[in-house]
């Protein structure tokens, strides 16, 4: 099955973290990442896709994708 994820979050540490851990657990980057100001925190906020190939696995809505 092939996984898609969206990652986001504030234009600090944690998202760097967050793409970094997801990286590591075998996701690839997936197209250009995005940035954008939020109006309503007033902060900006990044986002970034990733995929990931999972041999042998079926996918349904109940799957669960960062327990991958």
């Amino acid at each position: 099955m092939k996984l898609y994820r969206f990652l986001s979050g504030p234009d600090d540490s944690s998202f760097c973290h967050k793409v970094t851990a997801a990286l590591n657990k075998g996701w690839h980057l997936f197209g250009s990442p995005t940035y954008s100001y939020d109006k309503q925190t007033k902060v900006m906020r990044c986002g970034q896709a990733v995929v990931k190939d999972v041999e042998g696995q079926e996918y349904g809505p109940g799957t669960k994708l960062s327990d991958w």
